[in-house]
């Protein structure tokens, strides 16, 4: 088969290993920088241009796209559907998992738990929306930040006003949501393909810390995570359309918790602290489908 991966850097992990397990499977591959794909819309024949290159021919694609190119890169992946390109990411997926306020509607929408979060386009300061979470501590994340960037603890009332009206005039949108103490800093990454669980690691934070993401210094291990979290992480899968992603979890007192579905998870952390081959999956998700055409 013929497949592109869109993605900004060979030199990233995850597009490494798509590339590698792709070609050990004899197909071949080519890594397009979606940003630099031009795109020709024409009703009866729709074109993809690189650096002025038409490409052509593609049986499927695999897209990567980062935080700061979601609205182009889901045109790009639409583009390439047009031309009748399998993928493993459709753009409506791509949009309903990457805006943390839509995704959490939509999760709770179909009954999954989500902890308790507040989004205004103001934050007025005469509104106490530390009650409407619970109660100090208070998580405060930007609505576009990504690794544990942008994710604050807001231990006082001053401290949370303050950042609050800080982001509001640089015109930076927040969330605050309701701190699960009981996690101890620790959340579960899920990792679904093709509506099957294909690896699970606990991610702790370091010490001192309460972002337990790889990329902030924090640790991993493989778990066995119970039958109503297996069912929990599907499910979320499932209704927010996607094929493959990570499900970030937290063990609350409430049960399980559904904190992001990552719609590009990173395969570094899941593929060395499991030893699964994540990128091999995808491929097998892309063969078992196009055997279906």
């Amino acid at each position: 088969m013929n497949i592109v991966i869109l993605s900004r850097s060979a030199a990233l992990y995850s597009t490494h290993s798509l590339f590698t397990a792709a070609r050990r499977r004899g197909h071949y591959v080519r890594i397009l920088d979606h940003m630099h794909c031009e795109l020709v819309i024409d009703t009866f024949v729709p074109k993809v241009l690189y650096h002025g290159e038409r490409i052509q021919h593609v049986d499927a694609i695999i897209p990567r796209i980062g935080n700061a190119a979601t609205t182009y890169g889901a045109s790009v992946i639409r583009q390439f559907m047009l031309m009748g390109a399998y993928t493993t990411m459709e753009p409506t997926a791509l949009h309903s998992a990457r805006d943390k306020m839509s995704c959490l509607q939509i999760l709770a929408s179909h009954n999954i738990k989500v902890p308790t979060s507040v989004v205004s386009n103001t934050f007025q300061s005469d509104h106490d929306y530390i009650k409407e979470v619970g109660k100090l501590p208070v998580i405060m994340k930007m609505i576009n930040g990504t690794h544990g960037v942008g994710v604050m603890l807001g231990e006082s009332e001053n401290m949370v006003d303050s950042v609050l009206e800080a982001m509001s005039r640089a015109k930076q949108k927040m969330m605050l949501q309701r701190y699960i103490a009981e996690s101890k800093g620790a959340d579960i990454r899920v990792l679904v393909v093709d509506d099957e669980i294909v690896g699970c690691m606990k991610r702790q934070a370091r010490e001192g810390d309460f972002r337990s993401n790889l990329h902030r210094g924090g640790s991993s291990q493989i778990i066995d995570i119970t039958q109503q979290e297996r069912e929990i992480a599907l499910k979320a899968v499932k209704v927010l359309g996607l094929k493959v992603a990570g499900v970030d979890m937290l063990q609350s007192v409430q049960g399980p918790m559904i904190l992001e579905v990552n719609a590009s998870p990173g395969l570094e952390g899941i593929e060395t602290t499991t030893g699964v081959d994540i990128a091999g999956k995808v491929i097998s998700l892309i063969e078992k489908n196009k055997q279906k055409d």
